[in-house]
């Protein structure tokens, strides 16, 4: 029945638009460092609803070295934790500093939480090694906080790089850890890849258009033309 196309079009209609909004967030954030692409999905839902998603692709963007002391790129399955307005959140580093009070922040002012909470690093000489230990001036100050999630957790994107932790938290053990100072991790958002998707997404949201205005010319000619009576 046209009325049932009508419905499954304006449902693909906006999964179309889901799916631009995801690709144009992913071709925005192309070189912001630690960025992770977003990938839009939909499953049926009866016999023409579709349920619309969105999942983080965390595959792991190149590194590039800077030997910025406050340029951090952490490597596999974990996150840093930083503090916001709205509570912790994970963050996959990138490149940091220092605000006024002498806190180790992210690019958004947010700061960075430690073992003992905030770090601060009012000093010369910065370190920091692969487990997260902060050290100033070669004096231990605290260790960064490091956590990790389950495979196929699903963590609620916010502002670019930050994602919501899930309500259980587990810390990655020591060994596991793997920081880099002095590197940054690049977005791993291929661009080309997304123009191309990009192309995809209009092409489809015309057809469903245009399937939409077929349709309604359909119901209208059935009851306009075709309930005419005879004679």
């Amino acid at each position: 029945m046209p009325t049932d196309g009508i419905a499954s079009a304006a449902s693909a209609l906006r999964y179309w638009e889901r799916r631009q909004e995801v690709a144009a967030n992913n071709l925005a954030n192309a070189n912001t460092d630690g960025f992770k692409a977003e990938r839009a999905f939909a499953n049926l839902v009866g016999t023409s609803e579709l349920a619309i998603g969105a999942q983080t692709d965390w595959s792991e963007g190149s590194i590039t070295t800077t030997r910025n002391p406050l340029d951090l790129a952490l490597r596999g399955p974990a996150f840093m934790v930083v503090s916001t307005p709205d509570g912790e959140r994970y963050s996959r580093g990138g490149a940091w500093g220092v605000d006024r009070e002498g806190f180790l922040t992210d690019a958004n002012g947010h700061r960075a939480l430690g073992e003992k909470g905030p770090i601060q690093v009012r000093g010369n000489d910065v370190t920091i090694d692969r487990t997260g230990r902060v050290a100033v001036d070669d004096v231990w100050v605290d260790r960064l906080r490091i956590e990790t999630v389950a495979p196929n957790t699903p963590l609620p994107h916010q502002d670019g790089v930050l994602w919501v932790p899930p309500a259980q938290r587990t810390s990655q053990p020591l060994e596991a850890r793997d920081l880099r100072q002095g590197q940054l991790e690049q977005s791993n958002v291929a661009p080309i890849t997304e123009m191309v998707d990009m192309i995809s997404i209009q092409r489809n949201y015309a057809f469903a258009q245009k399937a939409i205005t077929v349709l309604d010319d359909m119901r209208s000619t059935i009851t306009h033309d075709l309930a005419k009576p005879l004679g």
